[in-house]
C-alpha cells in the first residue's frame, strides 16, 4: 500500500471551492491558486508536478470515477489527447479567459455594469445573484469572481462529463493548465 501524503486529500480542496463560491461569489478569487500554482512549478521545476500531485479536480475525478465507480472507463478517444484538439481548447480556453478579463475591464472603466449571473458553458446564463451583497468589494473584483467562477463551473462541469463517458481522468488529457505547463516543462527541458 502506498504512503499517503498531504496533497492526495486535495479532492477536498475542490469541493471546497465549488461549495464556497456557491454561497458567496468572491471565493472564486481562491482559483487563481490553479491558475498560477501551475505554471509557477512548472517555470521553476520543469515538471508537472502540480498535474501529478496537486491537482484537487483531477483528484476528485479519479475518486469518484474509480473510487465510487462512476466512469464506464472506456477508453479515452485518441482525437482528445491528440497535440491539434489540446492546442484548440487552449486557445479557445484562453480566448474566453481573455473575453473575461475584458469584461471585467469594462465593468472597472464604468462601461458597463456588474452581471450577477454565472455563464456555464459560455453561452448558458444562469442568475447567481444571492451570493454577492452590492457594494462588498469594488464592481469589477466581483465580475471577475463571477466570471471566474463561470469558467471553473464549465470546466468542472465538462471534466465530469468526459470522465463518466470516459476513464476517471479524461479531463487531464485536453486539461488547459496540463496543456500550458507541459510546454513550459518542453521549453525548460530544451535549455
Amino acid at each position: 500500500m502506498k504512503a499517503k501524503h498531504w496533497y492526495d486529500y486535495l479532492w477536498v480542496y475542490a469541493i471546497i471551492y465549488f461549495a464556497l463560491g456557491f454561497f458567496n461569489i468572491l471565493f472564486a478569487w481562491l482559483g487563481m491558486i490553479d491558475f498560477l500554482l501551475p505554471l509557477l512549478l512548472a517555470i521553476f521545476g520543469g515538471n508537472k508536478f502540480f498535474c501529478n500531485h496537486l491537482c484537487g479536480r483531477g483528484q476528485l475525478f479519479s475518486k469518484l470515477g474509480t473510487d465510487l465507480k462512476c466512469s464506464r472507463c472506456k477508453p479515452t478517444p485518441r482525437w482528445m489527447s491528440s497535440k491539434w484538439f489540446r492546442y484548440a481548447f487552449l486557445l479557445f480556453f484562453l480566448t474566453m479567459f481573455g473575453n473575461m478579463v475584458f469584461q471585467t475591464y469594462l465593468v472597472a472603466a464604468g462601461a458597463t455594469s456588474l452581471r450577477q449571473a454565472i455563464k456555464l458553458f459560455w453561452t448558458f446564463r444562469v442568475p447567481w445573484g444571492w451570493t454577492y451583497t452590492a457594494g462588498t468589494v469594488a464592481d469589477w473584483m466581483a465580475q471577475f469572481s463571477f466570471g471566474f467562477y463561470s469558467l471553473m463551473l464549465t470546466s468542472l462541469l465538462l471534466g465530469l462529463i468526459v470522465m463518466v463517458l470516459y476513464m476517471p481522468r479524461t479531463w487531464c488529457a485536453f486539461c488547459p493548465m496540463g496543456t500550458m505547463t507541459q510546454g513550459i516543462c518542453k521549453l525548460k527541458n530544451k535549455e
